[in-house]
């Protein structure tokens, strides 16, 4: 797995970065979902220069011009509810793709909120085969979630090249997918936090995206 992780160099990327986690700012939902969406469009950029290519003419009124765009067919993929925050900026990017949707929720032990499974639930996806598959996982914590969706989603066809897209990852979740996914995964981050807690939370991090995009919710 390729691991790509724009923080590093200096950009407006961090001011962005700085908001979603300040817990004053992150209380303005509408501000933490515009500036998920920003860091969202660095993340596209960033992948969209990994993509094959093929040379166009463009007839203008004036001329021709010769130019390249890419000549893959994607498919985005959102894990929900949190990646909702990332999909309409991607499809934005990349406004011919195929779309697909999958839902990853943590199950709470009722006893010790520290243990928890992952639970797939929803899942609506096209044909994958030959595709490029983009994952929006906004917070790859475990790693677990992401790692759990993609396995759900093969059974629509084997994605011909997989781009990871999340805001903030941690270590270990990093650690975990590089064990899983294909050798030719390619992780895109803004940025990576060195731990988790103990009930699987990114430390620093910014707490739960789900929540903070769409409020809190009740757990069952």
């Amino acid at each position: 797995m390729e691991i790509h992780i724009l923080s590093k160099k200096k950009s407006i990327l961090n001011t962005y970065l700085e908001e979603i986690r300040s817990e004053i700012i992150q209380k303005d939902r509408l501000r933490f979902r515009t500036n998920i969406s920003r860091i969202t469009q660095f993340l596209c950029y960033e992948m969209s220069q990994r993509l094959q290519y093929h040379p166009v003419e463009i007839q203008t009124g004036l001329g021709i011009k010769k130019t390249e765009v890419p000549d893959q067919d994607i498919v985005v993929c959102s894990i929900l509810r949190a990646g909702l925050t990332m999909h309409q900026t991607i499809l934005n990017c990349f406004d011919q793709a195929d779309n697909a949707f999958i839902s990853a929720y943590r199950k709470h032990d009722i006893h010790d909120a520290s243990k928890f499974e992952i639970i797939i639930e929803y899942l609506a996806c096209p044909n994958l085969n030959n595709k490029t598959l983009i994952l929006a996982d906004p917070m790859l914590a475990s790693g677990q979630s992401c790692w759990l969706a993609y396995e759900a989603l093969l059974k629509y066809g084997k994605p011909k090249q997989l781009h990871i897209l999340s805001v903030i990852a941690s270590k270990q979740g990093l650690d975990y997918l590089e064990n899983k996914v294909p050798e030719e995964t390619h992780l895109w981050l803004a940025d990576l936090d060195p731990e988790l807690n103990d009930y699987g939370y990114i430390v620093p991090g910014l707490g739960d995206a789900g929540d903070l995009s769409f409020g809190i919710k009740l757990q069952h």
